[in-house]
């Protein structure tokens, strides 16, 4: 039984370290290989809710459904699909990190400040 209680005050915790919904500016890198260092770039980051978020670089989007296990991303270039995929993902801090599995292709989005609103 105090191991549950442990697992869950551990996974309360993990769920807490999203940040708020809003919209950041932020960078994504993306690791093609395990050996190889990450491409990382400026990006934007939006968290509509605990569940919907977006990631945006120029004109490549990344639609994000977080759901409690897993994460289902939608690749959209304008209004065209580009790939789509579903892993297992985590909150590390801030930080949320996911696997293509089929393309072994990792993701990290680091929101940084909340970004200005655009007039």
């Amino acid at each position: 039984m105090r191991g549950l209680a442990f697992t869950l005050v551990f996974a309360a915790s993990a769920a807490s370290a999203a940040p708020r919904p809003g919209r950041y500016e932020a960078t994504l890198c993306v690791r093609t290989s395990a050996v190889g260092a990450p491409s990382c770039g400026a990006a934007e980051f939006e968290l509509r809710s605990k569940a919907h978020a977006q990631v945006r670089v120029a004109d490549v989007v990344y639609r994000l459904h977080l759901r409690p296990a897993q994460v289902d991303v939608m690749t959209m270039q304008g209004t065209m699909e580009i790939d789509e995929f579903s892993a297992p993902y985590e909150w590390r801090g801030d930080v949320l990190t996911f696997v293509d599995p089929d393309k072994n292709v990792r993701y990290e989005v680091r929101p940084g400040a909340r970004a200005r609103a655009k007039f």
